[in-house]
Order: structure tokens, then C-alpha cells, then sequence
């Protein structure tokens, strides 16, 4: 069987880092992987691009802009079968949101990363690189939409989640888990992803904040939000979607300004739903105008509330997007 051609973008992160002396990971010269590209031949032809390194902290989303456009240059003008991009892990999973929400094409998508740097004793980022580049070329994984691959897993980009701050492990689904796995022997699907609504994007120019709520919070950070240069909220809310009382003058107030406030739950599992009628509970912030989510985390919520304000300024549409 003939070999398939991959696009192979290194965009950084610590799966291009390595160690130093003194035991902190930097950013090299030149990225190891690029060294180690020839060690995936066996299974793909490859086109590389590398239009960044930086950690993942320091990417925006006018970067994963910038990843979009790639993609799309690069789809369009050459036979590639899949693409696979390198990634920090820190914000991976909002590169891959928004990645699935914006790109429209069948053959896979695949962003990987690494936990620990490319020196290190257990260094897990070139076998997390050759899973990717497999399920890449692996035909089940067409028309699935944006994948994540890490640990022998495959996750969709709408429900990983980073759940650990070293372990190797750390990407997990809550609730749902992964929908494959990659074995000695083969990719394997054992769920398929239920395909997102997709946005056209070209600018992105919305800022949308994220607050987390908390035992006594009142509304003072909803008012200074509301006095800044912000476009949306996203707010972390007790258990199923519930705030203290002292915080809805100031959701009035956002909302009064037409700027849509969006609930998540700050729990791990579970979503924000409008269920308690009391003051501040989800019932009554539904009935004020609050936007619920139905399962994002927050930093996902974030990037669809970005790119949501992107189309339309209209309540009614970005309430929509999030039903």
C-alpha cells in the first residue's frame, strides 16, 4: 500500500524542549523533533512546517488563527491525506477546540504533546508523535473531527481535558472517556464523535474573560469587567450552575451592557443546568439572561464564545451556539 502524505506542523511546547543543567525545560535552537522526523518515514510522507515554537502559554488565539490558515493553504494546494500538529499541553486543548470548530475537512486532524521534555529520562514526546502520525494515517479516523492523541489515547477536542499538571497521563474525557486507543497491534475506534456545528473565521478581535465562582463572591470583579475592554464572560459556577446572591446586580449589569455572560460548572464532571429557583441558583440566572453551556469547561467556552462573537453580536445567536 502506498504511503500516505501527512502535514507535520511543530508549533513548540515541551515535547520541543529540553533540560538544562540546573533542571529547567527551555526551548532549544533548533526543535529535537525536527532531528527526528526521518524516524517516521516508515509511515507517511511528510511536508513540515514550523511557523512558531513557543510554550504553550504563550499561545493566543490569533496563533491558532494562524494554524487554521495552514491548514487550509496547504489542503488546498497538495494531496495531503491528514495533518498532524505538535503542541504544548497547557493550552492544547483550546488549539484543538478551536481548530474543530473552524476547520471544515474529512481527513483526520490529529494534535499531540508531550509531558515531559525531549531529554528527560522517560521522554514520552516521539512515541506520542508516532501514535499521532498512525492514527493520522489510519482511515477510521476520516470524518471525526479534531483528535487528540496522547498516552495510547484517542480524544476528541471537544470533551479532553487536561486533568494533571506532570503526569503523562493527564489527558482524560470526563465522563465520557476516549473514543480509541493505539496498540502495538492498530488504531482501534470504539466510539464515534458526534460532529460540531463549524464557524467561518478570518479576524478574531473579541476578548472574553473567564472568572471562577467562589463561597462569599460578590459582584465587584462582574463590575470592573463591565468597565473594561471585555466583549464576553465565562463563569466557573457552583455545582450545577449556581452563584452567590451578592453576584447578580453585577450579571444584570453585564447583561444590561450586552455582554453576554456564559455559565460553565466548576466541577470536574457534570454540567451547568437551570435547576434551583432560589436567588442566584441557575432557574433564576437562566430567567436573567445568563447563557448556559451544556458541558464545556471553561477555557472551551471561552473559545466559542470568541469565536460566536466573531458572527454575531446578537443574544439570541450566541445563545444558540451553546444549546
Amino acid at each position: 500500500m502506498a504511503k500516505k502524505t501527512l502535514l507535520l506542523i511543530h508549533t513548540g511546547g515541551t515535547i520541543s524542549m529540553a533540560q538544562d543543567q540546573t533542571g529547567a525545560v527551555l526551548p532549544g535552537k533548533q526543535n529535537p523533533l525536527m532531528a527526528q522526523t526521518g524516524n517516521l518515514n516508515d509511515f507517511a510522507h511528510f511536508i513540515v512546517e514550523s511557523p512558531f515554537t513557543l510554550p504553550s502559554p504563550h499561545i493566543t488565539p490569533d496563533h491558532m488563527l494562524q494554524l487554521k490558515n495552514i491548514i487550509e493553504k496547504h489542503y488546498l494546494a497538495e494531496d495531503i491525506h491528514g495533518i498532524v500538529i505538535t503542541h504544548g499541553t497547557d493550552t492544547l486543548e483550546e488549539t484543538a477546540y478551536f481548530l474543530d470548530l473552524t476547520l471544515r475537512l474529512s481527513i483526520p486532524v490529529v494534535v499531540t504533546g508531550a509531558m515531559r521534555s525531549s531529554n528527560e529520562i522517560g521522554s514520552d514526546g516521539l512515541y506520542n508523535l508516532i501514535s499521532a502520525v498512525r492514527v493520522a494515517t489510519c482511515d477510521e479516523a476520516y470524518g471525526k473531527g479534531v483528535l487528540v492523541v496522547l498516552n495510547d489515547e484517542i480524544h476528541t477536542a471537544v470533551n479532553v481535558t487536561k486533568t494533571h499538571a506532570s503526569n503523562v497521563s493527564t489527558f482524560q474525557s470526563p465522563q465520557y472517556g476516549p473514543i480509541g486507543i493505539v496498540t502495538k497491534g492498530g488504531v482501534l475506534f470504539h466510539h464515534t464523535p458526534k460532529p460540531d456545528l463549524k464557524y467561518t473565521v478570518t479576524e478574531l478581535n473579541r476578548n472574553v474573560a473567564i472568572i471562577k465562582a467562589y463561597a462569599g463572591m460578590d459582584s465587584r470583579l462582574l463590575e470592573v469587567l463591565a468597565d473594561l475592554d471585555y466583549d464576553g464572560v465565562i463563569i466557573e459556577a457552583l455545582g450545577q450552575g449556581n452563584l452567590p446572591p451578592d453576584t447578580v446586580s453585577g450579571l444584570k449589569n453585564l447583561i444590561d451592557k450586552k455582554i453576554p455572560v456564559v455559565l460553565v460548572s466548576r466541577c470536574f464532571n457534570g454540567i451547568a443546568q437551570d435547576v434551583y429557583g432560589y436567588e442566584g441558583g441557575g432557574r433564576h440566572l437562566k430567567e436573567l439572561g445568563v447563557i448556559f453551556s451544556n458541558g464545556l469547561n471553561g477555557q472551551k467556552a471561552r473559545i466559542k464564545l470568541i469565536i460566536g462573537l466573531s458572527q454575531s453580536n446578537d443574544p439570541e445567536y450566541i445563545a444558540s451556539i451553546f444549546s
